[in-house]
């Protein structure tokens, strides 16, 4: 770490306690996904608020740490480096609380802050069916009867949905408007016409619980909507920008350690008279695989640090989810190839890393929707 200037001893601590929920999450990582067992995350993510990671960047006086962002991202990518299921749920529990700190009143900070850093769970409800890339053209609606506004419809792939206490829900207050006539509203577990619905059998992330939810007239209080009516969209985009961050940094923690599981196993493994790390087919893809993190590293750290200073970092985060999770996808693929037959069982972890690793090009904005932010910013649009 002391590599990048970005760092302090605060930092190296932060690093130190994350370590000790890494180890223990790493040794169950396995059965969680085999078992697609997401109770185990759920234990994941109360043991982190214990070690009182769960609202690092919160300021104190809501129940955080107020530490700054950097200190989130090295947290992440430790998680990750045992359990990316766990590091992605808790970067959306993150999300939905970023939601509530970014653009809530006071009473609700107050409301739902201090326990979501605490031993509650939050989840983040954006996508539709219909509206995935277009989050736009999404069908939910919401209508303000006297003191309440009713939500119908549905949303899916809502991250810990199953597991969650408090859901941030995008609903659209005003069809007319489009975008602009989305809004935002905190939906307690438990609220009637509130439904959970399947979890989704993923590829990967299998432990990380993905479901369907349903609103048939779900009766939120008004003051429970987040924000001003019209600016959910708003409030949504920018919370995108801090979970392609987090993702970025997801995607460092799995790839070290698909390149740590690569150069351990390669040393151990003989063919041709000699451990195969000696190859020089070998070693060239170790060092395209450590050039990539590299990269992947001073990337996010340097959003991160935009983050903290306050300054626009939005075409950075869609550059850092890009690169981070198209360089993961092909690590965590090299990492197969090094261990060879092997690596395509699930005695060792690479095929986990690499099924885990997709859905980075996917969540959180496709690679594609990455490219238009970014190319807009380059073209200057």
């Amino acid at each position: 770490m002391s590599k990048y200037p970005y760092f302090s001893d605060i930092h190296e601590e932060v690093v130190k306690v994350a370590r000790v929920a890494s180890d223990e999450f790493n040794k169950r990582a396995s059965e969680a996904d085999q078992k697609a067992d997401h109770s185990i995350v759920e234990s994941n993510l109360k043991r982190l608020a214990e070690l009182n990671l769960s609202g690092l960047s919160i300021p104190k006086e809501y129940g955080g740490q107020g530490l700054d962002m950097i200190s989130h991202v090295l947290v992440v990518e430790e998680i990750a480096k045992a359990c990316v299921s766990t590091a992605f749920t808790f970067s959306t529990h993150t999300q939905a609380m970023g939601c509530i700190y970014q653009d809530g009143t006071d009473e609700q900070k107050r409301k739902y802050i201090p326990i979501l850093c605490k031993d509650k769970i939050g989840a983040f409800a954006l996508t539709e069916s219909t509206a995935g890339s277009d989050p736009g053209s999404g069908k939910t609606r919401a209508k303000l009867q006297e003191n309440d506004y009713i939500l119908s419809g549905s949303k899916c792939f809502c991250t810990g949905g199953a597991i969650a206490d408090v859901i941030v829900v995008f609903a659209t207050t005003d069809p007319e408007k489009g975008a602009r006539g989305i809004s935002a509203f905190l939906v307690d577990k438990g609220t009637p016409g509130l439904k959970i619905g399947k979890v989704e059998d993923k590829m990967g992330l299998r432990a990380s619980p993905t479901t369907e939810l349903f609103l048939d007239d779900c009766a939120i209080p008004r003051d429970h909507r987040l924000g001003i009516e019209g600016t959910g969209f708003t409030i949504a985009m920018n919370s995108l920008n801090y979970a392609r961050v987090f993702m970025g940094a997801q995607c460092i923690g799995l790839s070290k350690a698909a390149l740590e599981t690569s150069i351990a196993y390669a040393k151990e493994r003989v063919q041709f008279g000699q451990p195969i790390i000696k190859l020089q087919a070998i070693q060239f893809l170790i060092a395209d695989m450590a050039t990539k993190i590299n990269a992947m590293e001073n990337i996010i750290y340097h959003a991160a640090w935009l983050m903290d200073k306050g300054e626009n970092f939005a075409t950075e985060a869609s550059m850092a989810k890009l690169f981070c999770a198209e360089a993961a996808t092909w690590i965590s693929d090299r990492a197969i190839q090094i261990l060879g037959g092997i690596g395509y069982t699930k005695d060792y972890p690479v095929e986990r890393y690499h099924r885990d690793a997709k859905i980075m090009e996917i969540a959180e904005g496709t690679s594609e929707i990455q490219k238009i932010v970014i190319s807009r910013a380059a073209i200057g649009r």
